[in-house]
């Protein structure tokens, strides 16, 4: 195989991972406003230090926050939506939840589409699929208003359009025609009733679709002129998928970044000897502006269709990922009641923390590691980089003096201590409040901060195992290497399982299968099938595995059998079908690689901090030799990360190259 690449692009750094003849170049560049600038450039670098022409690459993978940035920032297209009559404010009216149950005041995020940019159509389609055409008359006037605004996208949801698609597929065929703009019909975007979530996603869609296009063409085009092929495109689902299609179904990219992370994560916890010690695995990203949790159970990835992003309702399959802004990067301040605070603020990639040298005048998480000890203060981060320790002390005595504190190093425990605080919140919302004892679990730390922080929220946690895996400063960008191809479908067909027929399930299963933009026959390609059910009188589904004959039986085993893990109980009552599913995946392997070092070669010594005690601390590069172990306190360098050793624990080598810290 030639060389492959993998580019994700995060909030502070664009990190690179490049396989030649089995060795791996890894490299961490700033991210740029245009995200294509920063993914090219270190590309570019990593060919340079690999000794390798980007002509002689063969696969490009590519993990980005273009559609998640213009959801958060507000900052996408200026977008229209086209509801059937009556339907204009469902966007407005959502459902009865709160963000916050007890606040009065509390407020529901804007809608992307404001009031005046929604637009009525008479037409109807009954939930019986019993169907009105849309008025002709007013579909004209319709469009004349639409290209009047200047609008440079439109979302189209109608009433069961899920039913019968012919009236929305008509009105978004003619907007297409006649307003050379994208339109996001909604049964094309998410075939599944409930009109709130369809018409939000469908929403969701239209709004980041003209920024991924144009992200996307731009990123194409350099691809070439550098020699590269077109890019592929991680989505939400964990699953690669190629750049037409994405521009094509723009909404799936909005979890792009944190999929990846935790399908490099995936491959590197079961690849363990001792994977089926744990009852699972939870996956801690720490990146420079923000972090990600997830949860590997079962021997796979934790997935939902029930996700929220920014606050908007996007019911697409997604990887399950729980993100609080607590990165190296985030800001540590002083609330107006002396309150020492971190996050969410970020000093990105510019200017950075204060210790980059860049300008950067606040005390952020970074400069706190770096005044504790556990960043080596020679080190050049991403081997250019040199650290300003003098900087970083200056902007922690500030912060100590405004909070009341000792000194800078009383600051920087504190700021340590609370950024922990929130990771360690992010981790029990996923296990605690979920019914997962913690107590069972693994963790995988990864990111470019996160194995510096890793042992810190086991001990708080209680759990005994820290996995760090190879290559965890960039396990993102490695993760989308291994990534599958993969393709979803859904169709909503409500029904009681006492009266479905397998022939019937199946002929709808079959039907998905045939939209898949893959064709089964593909060598490799499996298909897999699934089925959201629920108890007649619940308000939401439970997925489960169904054969390729749906049989009924067998469905309503795996159903009792879920609801019985998820909720602790199964029930006497009526199970009805709601939607049935189809995925297509096309397996990929990452190439094979030899890292393994035989010695732990010492680096240097300096003076750390650990629970308020300075140790002398010995510095050494990471081991990557099974069984080579290093006895805490320690600091193992690698290329983009820190692994921190605390006293009384011991980091050993594992034979897939990973590292498990446990306490001795």
């Amino acid at each position: 195989m030639n060389a492959v690449v993998g580019v994700d692009v995060g909030g502070t750094f664009t990190d690179i991972v490049l396989i030649s003849h089995g060795e791996i170049t890894s490299k961490k560049v700033a991210s740029t406003e245009d995200q294509s600038e920063g993914v090219i450039r270190g590309i570019q670098a990593a060919c340079e230090e690999a000794g390798l022409s980007p002509n002689a690459i063969s696969e490009f993978s590519h993990a980005m926050t273009v559609s998640t940035n213009a959801l958060l920032e507000g900052n996408g297209a200026k977008t229209a939506l086209v509801t059937t009559a009556g339907f204009r404010d469902v966007l407005e009216i959502g459902r009865q939840t709160r963000p916050e149950l007890y606040d009065l005041e509390a407020e529901k995020p804007t809608p992307l589409v404001e009031r005046r940019n929604r637009y009525e159509l008479p037409e109807r389609t009954t939930v019986e699929g019993e169907s009105t055409p849309p008025d002709s008359a007013a579909l004209d006037d319709l469009v004349a208003q639409l290209a009047s605004e200047g609008f440079e996208s439109v979302a189209v949801s109608f009433l069961h359009s899920y039913i019968d698609p012919t009236n929305e597929q008509r009105v978004a065929d003619r907007l297409a025609d006649e307003l050379d703009v994208p339109v996001s019909p909604s049964h094309d975007v998410l075939n599944e009733f409930r009109e709130y979530e369809r018409t939000s996603t469908a929403t969701v869609d239209a709004y980041v679709t003209p920024a991924i296009d144009s992200y996307l063409g731009r990123l194409t085009d350099r691809a070439a002129e550098l020699g590269l092929p077109a890019p592929q495109i991680m989505q939400s689902n964990g699953g690669i998928a190629g750049a037409d299609e994405i521009r094509d179904d723009a909404v799936q990219t909005v979890l792009s970044g944190p999929a990846a992370g935790v399908v490099g994560a995936h491959g590197a916890a079961t690849a363990l000897d001792a994977a089926a010690d744990f009852d699972g695995f939870v996956t801690f990203d720490m990146g420079g502006t923000s972090s990600d949790v997830s949860l590997i159970r079962g021997g796979d990835v934790e997935r939902t269709t029930d996700n929220e992003v920014g606050g908007y309702p996007i019911r697409v399959p997604m990887v399950d990922v729980n993100t609080v802004g607590a990165g190296g990067g985030s800001i540590a301040w002083v609330d107006s009641g002396g309150a020492l605070r971190v996050g969410p603020q970020s000093s990105g990639a510019e200017p950075g923390p204060a210790c980059y040298g860049h300008g950067g005048t606040k005390p952020t998480v970074t400069d706190a590691n770096l005044v504790l000890g556990y960043i080596n203060e020679e080190a050049t981060l991403g081997g250019n980089l040199e650290l300003d320790v003098e900087a970083a002390v200056g902007a922690l005595e500030e912060l100590a003096e405004e909070a009341g504190l000792d000194s800078a190093r009383e600051a920087a425990r504190g700021v340590f201590r609370i950024a922990n605080t929130n990771m360690t919140r992010a981790i029990r919302s996923m296990t605690v409040e979920r019914g997962h004892d913690p107590r069972e679990f693994g963790l995988v730390a990864f990111g470019g901060a996160g194995p510096m922080h890793a042992v810190a929220l086991a001990t708080e946690l209680n759990i005994g195992a820290v996995i760090v895996p190879p290559v965890s400063g960039v396990l993102s960008a490695y993760g989308l290497l291994a990534a599958d191809e993969s393709y979803d479908a859904v169709q909503t067909h409500k029904t009681p399982l006492e009266e479905a027929t397998a022939d019937e399930l199946a002929r709808v299963s079959d039907g998905l299968v045939a939209e898949l933009p893959v064709s089964p026959d593909r060598e490799a390609v499996s298909v897999e099938r699934s089925a959201d059910l629920r108890y007649q009188g619940q308000s939401f589904e439970l997925t489960v595995d169904a054969r390729s004959d749906c049989d009924t039986d067998a469905l309503k085993a795996a159903f009792e059998a879920k609801h019985e893990r998820v909720y602790g109980y199964t029930a006497e009552e009526p199970i009805e079908v709601v939607n049935l599913r189809a995925t297509a995946a096309i397996p990929r392997t990452v190439p094979n690689t030899d890292g393994s070092t035989d010695s732990v070669e010492t680096v240097g010594e300096q003076t750390a901090v650990f629970d308020g005690v300075e140790y002398t601390t010995p510095i050494y590069q990471r081991p990557t030799t099974a069984g080579t172990t290093v006895s805490g306190p320690a600091i193992l360098e690698q290329d983009e990360s820190t692994i921190v050793v605390p006293p009384a624990w011991e980091a050993i080598g594992q034979e897939n190259g990973s590292l498990i810290l446990t306490e001795q």
